[in-house]
């Protein structure tokens, strides 16, 4: 029989009465409870956050694009194409010609961020989930099309009945002076919209061309592209694809992930994860004070039955044991309901949504949620440090007692 765990058990569950100090400890375990759910689901709610940017951003980008170094467009040449085409795990390979240009329909005109892709780049099926109006269609029979963005179609009112009407692109020229007077001073494009796309705020602005009229437009060289955007086969290793593609681009180059472009939106959201995590750890530390004077006054209450166990042979280990234990109840009690707790809501909140986003505009009904085994490890290691700290003082107090 473990004596020291037999005696804490005695000291908190076989009390004849209810006095200040059992509903001190009641109090604290509530205190350790509601703080370690309110550290899970929050935790939770930023990974579902994280989740939610990752799935958004899979949408629209490629898994892997490879970027110029310096400036902000290269030469891709055939055999670089062809290297990275013949590059295990490579599925689809599609060149970008991407800038600010003006667009004009009808008397409207606004700032929109040109991409023009290859033929393949639908044949990666991303727009399909978040088309709202028309067809995925960049050419057909001779026609160049154009697919554009929720926030464009509404900034100049395009509609996709009335196919008379193009949606003028305009790109200044290299070498003109440039103003809006001077009709030479502007490449120009017409294009006919056949799609409406909605993702996120910030892919409002895009337009979607043909890769050789936006080359045209911007002034380009024949081979020359702002990135080279990758789809990979599907269950291959990103890190070890990655690299392959960074030998095969080689140094002129840069070879990024999906999550490399995103980098500062992830550490953004990570900080702010663990400051929040931080400050509900000061939250838990407030509660678990009361295990501290819950202790001490359980030392000065018991200061017979100490000196009886001293007397019967008991160690001073022994005697810190117990109360270490008894302040390890106290705050593991607390901690396992709030664990309970904590995960029920966020399984709830994963199935049915229980708090909503609040917001007409938003892209999903409820706040995300994901539950990591990292986050519950964490939060109970975080728990049991506390607890050793507020417990440890009166522990050693009565091990003392004479």
């Amino acid at each position: 029989m473990n004596l020291p765990a037999w005696i804490a058990r005695r000291y908190f569950f076989s009390r004849k009465k209810r006095s200040f100090i059992s509903w001190l400890s009641i109090l604290s375990m509530l205190g350790v409870g509601v703080g370690t759910m309110a550290l899970v689901v929050v935790l939770s709610v930023f990974n579902g956050m994280e989740e939610l940017n990752r799935q958004i951003f899979k949408t629209f980008e490629a898994d892997m694009t490879v970027l110029p170094k310096q400036g902000k467009r290269f030469i891709a040449t055939a055999e670089l194409l062809t290297r990275l085409r013949q590059t295990p795990g490579v599925h689809l390979l599609t060149p970008v010609a991407q800038d600010n240009a003006l667009a004009r329909y009808a008397n409207a005109t606004t700032v929109v961020k040109l991409k023009g892709v290859d033929d393949n780049y639908l044949q990666r099926q991303q727009l399909d989930s978040a088309l709202l109006e028309g067809k995925l269609l960049l050419r057909r029979e001779g026609v160049n099309y154009a697919i554009v963005a929720e926030g464009i179609r509404n900034d100049l009112s395009i509609s996709l009945v009335d196919i008379l009407t193009p949606l003028e692109i305009m790109y200044p020229q290299s070498g003109q002076t440039f103003s809006v007077l001077n009709p030479n001073a502007f490449n120009r494009a017409s294009l006919t919209v056949s799609g409406v796309f909605f993702i996120e705020s910030r892919y409002d602005n895009f337009v979607l061309a043909p890769l050789d009229v936006a080359r045209e437009l911007f002034g380009y060289k024949p081979g020359e592209v702002t990135s080279l955007e990758i789809q990979l086969n599907r269950g291959v290793n990103e890190n070890v694809v990655k690299k392959a593609l960074q030998a095969a681009a080689g140094d002129n180059v840069l070879v990024q992930t999906r999550d490399d472009l995103n980098v500062d939106l992830y550490r953004a959201i990570y900080v702010e994860k663990l400051l929040v995590a931080i400050t509900l750890a000061f939250i838990i530390l407030a509660a678990s004070i009361n295990i501290f004077f819950t202790l001490s006054m359980l030392v000065i209450e018991k200061k017979t039955d100490i000196r009886i166990l001293f007397a019967l042979g008991a160690t001073k280990g022994m005697v810190r044991r117990i109360f270490l234990t008894e302040g390890a109840l106290i705050a593991l009690i607390g901690a396992f309901t709030g664990l309970i707790l904590g995960v029920t809501l966020c399984v709830l909140q994963e199935r049915y949504g229980l708090v909503g986003m609040g917001m007409v505009s938003s892209i999903i009904d409820a706040y995300p949620v994901r539950l990591q085994a990292g986050d519950i490890t964490l939060t109970v290691v975080l728990v049991v440090i506390i607890t050793v700290l507020t417990s440890w003082l009166p522990a050693q107090r009565a091990a003392n007692t004479q």
